[in-house]
């Protein structure tokens, strides 16, 4: 039975090289794996004050999240931590407390940068604000692109072979991880 994963891309960039990457994962999932990229940039801050009346945006996303069986985050690092637009996509899915959406959905995470540690810090913090919400983590492999720019072809849109198996290694290990839960 196919398993309906959410794609979140932590970089709003039209050319971000974390969407690239949300991207060639998508094509080289298993069939087992019916994954779909959800924008997260229109999601209104989260404010409480708005739960008596949660904006459309809010109500569809907790949706989408609510109705998938598995969620992989794909997200640059700023500042040593997560992009606001990502940890408020995690925040909106969690609220109003105790009917968070994020509870069973397995899911893993990958970080890219141009600098070396490949976004170490947001890959870590990503991983603590998930857990707390009850989301089982795959632990192994673990995702961080490092020098992101140098793993593309000419095109600007491939993977060069070399991070194209390692991609479909990790992919693989997901489906995996999903098919446990």
């Amino acid at each position: 039975m196919e398993k309906k994963i959410t794609v979140l891309v932590g970089s709003l960039r039209k050319e971000s090289f974390n969407r690239k990457i949300a991207m060639e994962l998508i094509r080289l999932a298993p069939k087992s794996l019916n994954m779909e990229l959800v924008e997260i940039g229109d999601l209104p801050f989260y404010n409480e004050d708005l739960e008596e009346n949660p904006p459309k945006q809010w109500t569809d996303f907790r949706e989408t999240i609510k109705n998938s069986d598995g969620v992989l985050f794909v997200s640059p690092e700023y500042n040593r931590t997560i992009p606001a637009v990502l940890k408020n996509a995690i925040d909106v899915a969690s609220r109003p407390g105790g009917k968070s959406v994020w509870k069973g959905k397995p899911g893993s995470v990958v970080t890219a940068s141009p600098s070396g540690i490949g976004g170490f810090g947001a890959n870590h913090n990503i991983r603590q604000a998930v857990v707390f919400l009850d989301v089982p983590m795959m632990q192994q492999p673990e995702m961080y692109l490092g020098k992101v720019h140098e793993l593309f072809q000419e095109d600007g849109k491939t993977v060069i072979e070399r991070t194209e198996k390692f991609l479909k290694t990790y992919i693989d290990a997901y489906a995996n991880w999903v098919y446990k839960f």
